[in-house]
């Protein structure tokens, strides 16, 4: 693999930095992660210098597409890497934050029916400096716009315990380089158990969001099918660890799909979960994104807000998440890179 702009951490720059008196790592490093500079932009160096750094560092990321939403608070930015992989980073600019959605992986392995990018099927894990680099991207179109970058959201494309060695890699780099704090980095998963016990022994207490989306084992078998490795027993208590060590927020994603998840009877189950291994869980309500591979509707606005009533009379604490971007196919589950992706023979019930 390419070794690309945010590649190197700060051993490593000092490396191709060596013959250069000794300050000129502190001005690279600042320049790039604390100035947010291109390698031509970090004037405080000689211009031999910045060109030499550019010529050995390429970017990792050309865009292919910039598409815009929501009267300019959503910016969907379609990626094309060295070998010829797709991604897709998605910007976010509310009234109290602004927040990037990072792809972790180039496609995804996780074959959820109901997500473009599973669909879509797997290319590759991406490197620490290709997920890095959508940060940084991003927090510059934020400044851009007199914002300053505050999330980063690890619910992009690909599963990121998957890729948590690249994934922690880049955690590292924006908590320790660029000054961002940990609570408000969140790392998604659909439920792989090992990654979240990973998880649970790294020193920074980062934010934890599972794409739970069933209470039971059977309907979530048929919508997330990594859980029959892993199913919710396993999971549960592997989420109950990481709160105990961590004291961090847990939450857990549930994409509403019309009479398959978002019965009473659904409400009352997930309620019972959190009960029974005594999960003060945050649950976020999705309500499903259209996606040409899936052809079961989400549910109603009405019947959103009917969940999420349920819910809070059972005591969980829910709340209704806002779709951004859905007409540019930046919303939850529709990341698919520009890749086609097939109507799924397959309907859950």
């Amino acid at each position: 693999m390419t070794t690309t702009l945010y590649t190197p951490d700060r051993d490593e720059l000092a490396a191709l930095l060596d013959g250069e008196p000794r300050y000129r790592l502190d001005q690279v490093w600042s320049g790039l992660y604390t100035q947010l500079a291109a390698p031509a932009d970090i004037t405080n160096v000689p211009k031999a210098l910045r060109e030499r750094l550019a010529s050995a560092l390429p970017t990792s990321l050309r865009q292919v597409v910039r598409r815009v939403s929501d009267g300019g608070d959503t910016v969907k930015y379609l990626w094309e890497l060295d070998d010829g992989s797709r991604i897709e980073t998605v910007l976010m600019i509310y009234p109290d934050r602004v927040t990037v959605c990072v792809s972790s992986q180039a496609g995804c392995a996780m074959a959820c029916g109901f997500c473009a990018t599973g669909q879509a099927g797997f290319t590759r894990h991406l490197t620490v400096g290709e997920i890095v680099e959508q940060v940084v991207v991003a927090a510059r179109d934020a400044r851009a716009m007199d914002r300053r970058l505050a999330n980063v959201v690890f619910m992009g494309m690909g599963e990121p315990m998957a890729n948590e060695n690249a994934v922690w890699g880049a955690v590292e780099r924006f908590h320790g380089a660029i000054g961002m704090s940990a609570r408000h980095l969140t790392i998604s998963t659909v439920g792989l158990v090992p990654g979240i016990r990973k998880l649970t022994e790294r020193p920074l207490p980062v934010n934890l969001a599972v794409s739970l989306h069933a209470a039971n084992d059977e309907l979530r078998d048929q919508l997330v099918p990594i859980n029959k490795r892993y199913p919710l027993n396993q999971l549960m208590e592997a989420c109950a660890d990481y709160l105990a060590v961590k004291g961090r927020r847990l939450s857990f994603e549930w994409a509403l799909i019309a009479d398959v998840n978002d019965r009473g009877a659904d409400a009352k189950e997930l309620a019972r979960l959190c009960r029974r291994f005594q999960l003060p869980a945050h649950v976020n309500l999705i309500p499903l994104n259209p996606t040409p591979g899936y052809p079961t509707v989400g549910s109603t606005p009405k019947r959103v807000h009917e969940f999420r009533d349920l819910l809070e009379g059972f005591g969980v604490n829910a709340t209704v998440r806002r779709n951004r971007g859905t007409d540019i196919d930046a919303a939850c589950g529709q990341l698919a890179a520009g890749q086609p992706v097939t109507l799924s023979p397959k309907r859950a019930n």
